[in-house]
């Protein structure tokens, strides 16, 4: 387990049907409601819950101990980061079923259920979410995503369409088995599209990643990481969020395109990401957005181009599927141009 103190939890149920996931940190202020709403799932299902807590500086560990002692603590001594935090978690959980649900998200009361019972229906086995909705206003987000070329993820809103792209991790539900033949999330990502690098390996796999449409989930999107929300009218982000989305959608991107394609794609991609740096950099007045973002995808590529390469290598031969099948989840209109034309220049903080 690596350094992790472990709370057991009270009348820990012996053969759960789900382990339901959540990696927290710094989370006080949520944990309450998002516990809340697992606890008070409708349907008669056995579950257990996992918190993960890397090592928070606030008081998030005493609140689990003396409000939740059914809830199993995993807390960590240093911070390990939110991969490594869940893959801890799934490698510790016995349910049938695994739910990864973010702290600053709430389940609707049949949410679980309605996950069960669709993946018992589900053959062969895949990733399964439910709609996102927004936390203030109960606007819907997604019913999943798909992605753009260059794999920036575009918000399924189309009520009749199933399959998916990828599920946002927020709230991402599959069989402990089948997560453990993926292999998990991958540790040297950090954070930010690991959802994305999981859900295309399955896919190159032959399994599904769908949607369902009834129940959901409620997202305080960005309160964990910081910015990927609209604010009066402006597209609001990160530095520390850009840059890791950057670099791990390239990740991702070279590691699961299938054929040759990735090649080409990937050229076009640099080329689109410097003139994209640049443009930002000057019409921001603001260096940091190139030598802070930008350039560090460039960098992060370059120095580890012969070890992306052979995971590539390793993820491409247990594929099943075809680059006509696996890019039926992909648009072709860029996402950053949507946004761009409706938004404006994001602002970073």
């Amino acid at each position: 387990m690596g350094l992790v103190e472990q709370h057991h939890a009270l009348n820990r149920p012996e053969d759960p049907e789900c382990s339901v996931c959540i990696a927290n940190y710094n989370g006080a202020d949520l944990l309450d409601d998002c516990l809340t709403s697992v606890i008070s799932q409708h349907g008669d299902i056995s579950i257990e819950i996992i918190v993960h807590d890397d090592a928070s500086t606030d008081d998030s560990v005493a609140l689990l101990r003396v409000r939740y002692p059914q809830v199993e603590v995993l807390a960590s001594l240093e911070n390990a980061g939110f991969c490594i935090g869940n893959n801890r978690m799934v490698a510790h959980a016995r349910g049938e079923f695994v739910l990864l649900l973010n702290n600053d998200a709430a389940l609707l009361p049949n949410a679980l259920l309605t996950l069960i019972e669709a993946a018992r229906a589900q053959s062969p086995a895949g990733i399964l979410t439910l709609p996102q909705y927004d936390w203030e206003t109960g606007v819907l987000v997604d019913r999943g995503c798909l992605l753009d070329p260059f794999y920036n993820p575009v918000p399924n809103l189309d009520p009749d369409r199933r399959d998916v792209a990828m599920v946002i991790g927020a709230c991402l539900f599959l069989p402990r088995a089948l997560w453990g033949d993926l292999g998990g999330f991958p540790e040297w990502m950090g954070s930010i599209a690991e959802d994305m690098y999981l859900c295309c390996t399955a896919r190159l796999r032959g399994f599904g990643v769908a949607v369902l449409p009834d129940s959901g989930y409620r997202h305080r999107q960005g309160a964990s990481f910081g910015g990927n929300r609209v604010d009066a009218g402006r597209l609001s982000s990160t530095f520390r969020r850009r840059r890791l989305s950057e670099q791990n959608k390239t990740t991702v991107m070279l590691i699961c395109t299938p054929s040759v394609v990735v090649w080409p794609l990937l050229g076009l991609h640099l080329i689109e990401l410097a003139v994209e740096g640049a443009v930002l950099s000057g019409l921001s007045w603001d260096r940091r957005i190139w030598t802070q973002i930008y350039a560090p995808t460039f960098a992060h590529l370059a120095s580890n181009l012969g070890q992306l390469r052979k995971c590539r290598k390793l993820v491409q031969l247990g594929r099943r599927l075809s680059l006509r099948r696996y890019t039926r989840c992909m648009v072709l209109l860029p996402r950053k141009l949507a946004m761009l034309c409706r938004y404006g220049v994001p602002t970073l903080k």
